[in-house]
């Protein structure tokens, strides 16, 4: 999406999901750019050539913390020791071939670090411009970047407290302020969802840090939640996730340098590698301390301050260095650089142990011994890679795949079609054209009684179960099976009890309505002695569902069988989310707007207004058109036209069908959203390919009548102009009038040139041109109904001398143009172009 909105090719930025806008493009663009250059197509070759450019971009962090080390130190050994411990940290190591915004910001803060140290030992303009334009691309991709673009400037101020006279404090302040200067330019630029209000989007972007949209359930140490409920959460994982040996050395040298600041406080407070030890105490310390006072959102591990690794690898390697200097002797000297490297390899043992799953590792803080136990505590694989290695045991045991599959390829998992891709064409080929009748299941926490699948195989590193195989129950025969019973509950599916377990049916059906919806299921035992232990004190067992673990679509039927827990219960209740809508609801809705209701555009699916509710109506739909997500973007009526103009009174809405729509017996499809109960100017509607294109769009007025109104005032009268549009003067405004008319007519932006009798009227930014520019988009202006289209814009008050008009597509010119003298006879004075 960031390439085609620098290209030009979509400037509908500010309508992207969160993800796209709250981090910066920087890297991923040049991920792309790389593929461009290179001719790389393909997603096998897209996915290894990431995997590659993102690991070297984390050997290029290693390669600054050895640089920096050994500038600190004075001694290669040491910032070889730096490197290694950078390094050999086994999920950063795993992450550095997949994670591409933790990993990045890692390596790049790392750079900071070391361009940091370079601009207050060089003391120049050149210099700290560099390190501002690093902070300011540091802080767009993550917002912790704000760390180092406040302690520089304090550090200036520092310095400039103790400059020893004017000339000294003149450099101060000239490099502070090349450095201020560089980093606003550069977090501005790598920030594009900024441009178009820079400060409003600002401050939206900066509540990210303590209110980030994406709150995810998780476990943590044996409880299930939000991250942001657990103020231990950060230092916990950071401690049993990091290896013991760098532990030990970081917070040894973290300790030496605040000793050795408050022995010598004037020392640390002026320039000096203890100064700027303090400076990576503060980096490490300071960003924990703000997640837990901000009650910050923190989730999956500490992967969203895995930069904390850059400061803190580098105080480890001072404090090998304070350890080693601790003792005289050289052999005592030999045993401390040998014991850290005995760490160092004993880390390195552990990563090929357990490799390719570095990215689950966890230190002896913990039981990493009991089968299973780590499962039931911490979350653990989140990125869903030790699938591959699920597919990769169906391409070596090919007898354990099932031989008849009820699913047809149309529908599969995104995390299984994302890791096969990734396999070679050669084993691709060897696994069935269809898998759905496997299950790839992750095992994030024990789940005994949820699955009525037989397992085929699995995937465990500490003896845990990563991912298990599995194959679902023949579905078809359990389809088969429900046809002659009436079900228990007849909702939005059909959901029938069979023995010891719940099938749920609907029919028709879309792929998303198994990929996207999940089910809850709460069961209260007979006897609670049957609850596992983690739910101990509970009244019942609560367990998920993901559909497609349990679930398969085919000839357009969606069917998903449930277990029920193997203990006796007294009662359970089942939660469909998001809640799908009932067919009954979609059926009168339909009814409702087609009677009742007010046809607001024809595209895709027509569009009606019934009860401040916008219906999406397709009488023959093909379900799988309905997989796409819709956004709608809301036009206020309560704002000035130039705002309306350029879009910054819009409010975007995202859903998708399976939560908002139904498909009807007859094959017709109808969804619902709920309009906002503010007035309403003009609404935009799609639906979308994810990071791509709309598939179809319609916009139009929200209240078309007054634009009826005036299309009859200005009906049998001589245009000013006649062409692809009539010109109509009412009341000062001038009116676009076309009949018959299509709205694809309309979806072309007009342009609009006053040129006025007098300069000085324009104003003072338009002056130079000698024209207003008016310029405007139809559906913001003007209405479809009955077949015709009529907008409606007032010109300027002042004195006009001519007025130019048309529609243009933006670098493929104009598609019609007009050109008038107010007041003088349309025929002498039009100058008419069509293409």
């Amino acid at each position: 999406m960031f390439w085609a909105f620098f290209a030009g090719a979509n400037d509908a930025f500010a309508s992207a999901p969160f993800y796209l806008w709250i981090y910066g493009p920087g890297f991923d663009l040049a991920l792309l750019f790389v593929e461009r250059s290179l001719g790389i197509e393909g997603a096998r070759a897209a996915y290894l050539s990431r995997h590659l450019l993102m690991h070297l971009t984390f050997l290029t962090g290693g390669l600054f913390a050895y640089l920096l080390a050994r500038r600190l130190s004075g001694n290669s050994l040491i910032g070889l020791f730096a490197m290694a411990i950078f390094l050999l940290h086994p999920r950063l190591y795993a992450h550095s071939f997949f994670n591409g915004k933790d990993i990045p910001f890692l390596a790049l803060f790392a750079a900071a670090l070391y361009l940091t140290h370079r601009a207050f030992r060089r003391d120049a303009l050149l210099a700290f411009a560099l390190l501002g334009a690093a902070v300011g691309a540091l802080v767009s991709m993550r917002i912790m970047g704000v760390v180092l673009l406040a302690a520089i400037p304090a550090l200036r101020a520092l310095d400039f407290a103790f400059a020893s006279g004017w000339a000294e404090r003149k450099r101060v302040l000239v490099t502070a302020g090349a450095f201020v200067l560089a980093a606003g330019l550069a977090f501005f630029a790598s920030l594009p969802h900024l441009w178009a209000d820079p400060v409003g989007r600002a401050a939206a972007w900066w509540t990210t840090l303590s209110d980030h949209p994406y709150k995810p359930y998780e476990l943590f140490r044996g409880l299930l939640g939000h991250g942001r409920d657990f103020r231990e959460y950060v230092p916990v994982w950071f401690s049993i996730t990091s290896p013991p040996f760098a532990l030990f050395l970081g917070f040894v040298g973290a300790a030496a340098v605040l000793v050795g600041a408050v022995m010598a406080p004037r020392v640390a407070i002026r320039s000096g590698s203890l100064r700027f030890g303090l400076l990576l105490v503060g980096c490490a310390a300071a960003p924990v301390a703000a997640v837990a006072l901000l009650d910050a959102n923190a989730y999956n591990g500490w992967r969203h301050l895995y930069f904390l690794w850059a400061p803190f690898a580098l105080l480890a390697a001072l404090g090998l260095r304070r350890l080693a200097t601790a003792f005289p002797q050289a052999r005592l000297r030999a045993a401390v650089y040998g014991a850290a490297g005995a760490g160092a390899a004993a880390t390195l043992a552990s990563m090929a142990l357990i490799h390719p799953n570095e990215h689950v590792y966890f230190n002896a803080l913990v039981d990493r011994v009991t089968p299973e136990r780590l499962r039931t505590q911490y979350q653990m694989d989140y990125y869903g890679h030790p699938m591959r290695q699920a597919l990769e045991r169906l391409v070596d045991n090919p007898h354990v795949l099932p031989e008849q599959s009820v699913v047809t390829a149309q529908f599969a998992h995104r995390m299984t079609m994302e890791n096969l891709d990734i396999l070679p064409d050669a084993a691709r080929a060897r696994i069935a054209e269809d898998i759905s009748a496997v299950a790839i299941v992750p095992d994030q926490m024990g789940r005994e009684w949820s699955r009525s699948n037989r397992v085929l195989g699995r995937v465990r590193v500490y003896g845990n179960t990563l991912f298990t195989i599995e194959s679902k129950p023949d579905l078809q025969t359990v389809y088969e099976s429900t046809r002659e019973r009436k079900p228990a509950i007849d909702a939005a599916f059909a959901i029938h009890r069979m023995d010891d377990s719940l099938a749920l049916v609907m029919e028709p059906c879309a792929p998303a309505f198994i990929e996207n919806v999940n089910a809850t299921l709460r069961a209260t035992p007979a006897d609670r002695g049957d609850l596992p232990p983690w739910r101990e004190g509970k009244r019942y067992e609560r367990r998920g569902f993901l559909f497609p673990e349990h679930g398969a679509f085919f000839n357009g039927k969606c069917v998903a069988l449930l277990q029920m827990p193997a203990y006796p219960i007294a009662d359970f209740m089942l939660v469909l989310r998001p809640e799908p809508l009932p067919r009954e609801a979609a059926r009168a809705a339909m009814h409702r707007a087609k009677d009742d209701g007010q046809l607001l555009a024809r595209s895709a699916y027509d569009l009606y207004l019934a009860d401040n509710e916008l219906v999406y109506v397709q009488e023959r739909c093909d379900p799988l058109e309905t997989e796409h997500p819709f956004r709608v973007s809301v036009f206020s009526d309560i704002v000035d036209d130039s705002r309306r103009r350029r879009g910054w009174d819009r409010e975007i809405h995202e859903f998708d069908f399976h939560e908002r729509g139904a498909l009807l017996e007859d094959g017709a499809c109808v969804a619902l959203f709920p309009l906002p109960d503010y007035s309403i100017a003009a609404i935009r509607t799609a639906q979308y390919v994810e990071g791509g294109d709309d598939v179809w769009s319609a916009a139009f007025s929200a209240n078309p009548e007054p634009y009826r109104t005036a299309h009859r005032a200005v009906k049998g009268r001589d245009p000013l102009a006649r062409g692809a549009f009539d010109l109509h003067l009412l009341d000062g405004d001038l009116m676009y009038v076309k009949e018959p008319c299509e709205q694809a007519d309309t979806k072309a932006k007009f342009f609009l040139h006053v040129v006025p009798e007098r300069v000085s009227d324009l104003p003072e930014e338009r002056r130079q041109l000698g024209w207003d520019n008016l310029d405007f988009r139809f559906f913001l202006n003007g209405a479809w109904f009955d077949g015709k289209c009529a907008a409606r814009v007032p010109l300027p008050d002042y004195p006009i001398a001519s007025v130019r008009t048309g529609q243009f597509v933006v670098r493929a010119g104009e598609i019609w143009s007009e050109e008038f003298v107010l007041g003088e006879p349309a025929p002498a004075a039009l100058r008419l172009h069509l293409f």
